[in-house]
């Protein structure tokens, strides 16, 4: 036997680390006691989650088609177990897990993995939020949809979902979707709970319905933050039982009247460096007491200066764009000639509607003949602006309003309503990943709607993974009280995990004449591993 045929090397990268999560979590037990293991499989079911998560977390954008292929220059007997070979790992195989665990139910298995978490990790659950996105797929996906059941149906569905037309996030109105609604908690911005939806589901008809059945399902007393589309009576009234924040949409009458006619209250000397230490000096703001939908509320009216001066710019862009566009009108109805008055008018009420700031109105009906001596009537008209309107908007630049149930005893101070609001971003981070380009949202070549279900499901545990990785990170580094060196070579104690596993590549799993050992872990790695959980640490050290 000759030398070279003596060695073996197989990468392993960050690949440790991602594996070394999944098994603080405990997924691949969760998994095998869910669906059950089968001796003669030559695989469990939980390792081929777990091969999927990895391949997910692998940031090679292969879909899973491709999925053995993967594997096949990687540490797999290291990552998976030994034995196992990356031909185990076949379409056939993938298929029938993932239609057993669409099977058992996705949703009970992702609210366990949850509250191992939360339990281990200890989770700070005082804040939750939740949001929706679009994903738009490929394909026919022709099914007949029985309107009465689905009307009849609850918010955790037995029938797979509608793939269909709907208001896409992704601007791409062309393609059919499905919607995905994620709660996040504030703290590490860990998903807690995810659903499923159907391509043309609107978040006002079931934001509600989704924080009632998330309450059921894991039982902790938290604050739950939302956008506009769960401000509704209907909405209110579902969740009335329940502690929320959320942003009151303009379209409100009493929304309207309090932007328009209250003063957001000036910062006091005194205020001005708490506000500063909060990042909020470019905030001021003021509480009502309102009642809606028969409950009491209090609401925030808050005026952005950032906010302001963007609308205020925005503002004034669309009144020059508007006088631009009256003018062209103005000359083409003055030019016109019309055969009767109703002509007349009707065409300007029509050039009007298309006007927002500006109005064309009509200053005379002039009757004159044309050159074939037939009756016709011109219109002389002027540009005037709409000077309500625009004083509605002005009063409104850098004001919205957050409304919360939580008075009296309860009460927030009005500072921690709005950066609690401000973090809603962190269900849009987790959407952000999901639809990263080198993530395997490539895997939507699959056709049936169970399969996408449980594609989103497995992508939402990657997400899990990754932000819980990074979220242990983080709280670390803060511990120890020293950094790392970023992309620019900066110290920083918030990296982000992605920058993790770009530090990790180059770390082989070498075999050289039946020694085991790992390559490439430099001092700076070492140090990273000693900040992550034992787990992690096993797969290199």
């Amino acid at each position: 036997m000759s030398y070279l045929e003596e060695i073996q090397v197989k990468n392993l990268d960050h690949l440790g680390i991602v594996a070394g999560l999944i098994d603080e979590i405990g997924i691949v037990k969760i998994i095998n006691n869910k669906l059950g293991i089968d001796v003669r499989e030559k695989i469990s079911a939980g390792t081929v989650v777990k091969s999927i998560l990895i391949n997910g977390l692998g940031f090679v954008s292969r879909p899973l088609y491709l999925f053995s292929q993967f594997f096949q220059d990687k540490a797999i007997e290291k990552l998976l177990g030994e034995r196992i070979k990356p031909d185990y790992l076949n379409n056939d195989k993938i298929g029938r897990v993932m239609d057993e665990l669409y099977k058992y139910g996705l949703n009970d298995i992702f609210i366990e993995v949850v509250l191992v978490v939360i339990k281990k990790i200890k989770i700070d659950l005082k804040y939750s939020h939740l949001d929706s996105t679009s994903f738009h797929l490929d394909g026919e996906y022709k099914r007949e949809e029985d309107k009465e059941k689905q009307e009849e149906e609850k918010i955790i569905k037995e029938r797979p979902i509608f793939i269909k037309k709907g208001y896409s996030r992704d601007h791409r109105p062309d393609l059919k979707q499905c919607v995905l609604d994620l709660i996040t908690s504030q703290d590490g911005d860990i998903p807690l709970f995810v659903r499923v939806g159907d391509g043309n589901e609107s978040d006002k008809a079931v934001f509600g319905k989704v924080l009632v059945e998330f309450k059921k399902q894991i039982k902790f007393d938290s604050i739950m933050v939302c956008d506009s589309a769960l401000y509704g009576q209907e909405n209110l009234q579902i969740i009335q039982h329940l502690k929320w924040i959320t942003r009151v949409p303009m379209t409100k009458k009493k929304a309207k009247e309090l932007v328009q006619n209250i003063e957001v209250e000036e910062v006091k000397e005194e205020d001005k460096e708490k506000r500063s230490d909060l990042n909020l000096e470019s905030y001021t703001w003021k509480e009502e007491i309102v009642t809606y939908g028969g409950i009491k509320q209090t609401w925030l009216i808050v005026l952005s200066e950032k906010r302001q001066k963007s609308d205020l710019e925005k503002l004034e862009k669309q009144l020059s764009q508007e006088e631009k566009k009256s003018q062209k009108f103005l000359k083409e109805i003055q030019s016109e000639e019309f055969e009767h008055p109703q002509a007349a008018r009707y065409k300007l009420k029509a050039i009007n509607k298309k006007l927002r700031l500006l109005e064309i109105k009509e200053v005379e009906l002039i009757e004159t003949y044309s050159k074939k001596k037939e009756k016709i009537y011109k219109m002389i008209s002027l540009i005037i602006k709409k000077d309500e309107e625009i004083s509605r908007k002005t009063k409104e630049a850098g004001k919205f309003i957050l409304a919360t149930n939580l008075v009296e005893e309860n009460k927030l101070e009005a500072s921690e309503i709005l950066i609690t609001y401000k973090n809603q971003q962190s269900t849009e981070r987790g959407f952000r990943f999901l639809k990263d380009p080198l993530f395997f949202t490539d895997s939507f070549f699959v056709e049936k709607p169970e399969r996408i279900e449980t594609m989103l499901f497995l992508m939402s545990l990657c997400l899990l993974i990754y932000n819980l990785g990074q979220r242990e990170l983080i709280n670390c580094l803060k511990r120890v009280k020293k950094g790392i060196n970023n992309q620019v070579g900066k110290v920083t104690l918030r990296p982000t995990l992605r920058w993790i596993f770009q530090c990790f590549q180059g770390i082989h799993y070498v075999i050289l004449n039946g020694v085991k050992q790992i390559v490439n872990l430099t001092e700076e790695r070492r140090f990273i591993l000693s900040l992550l959980p034992a787990s992690c640490q096993r797969y290199y050290l």
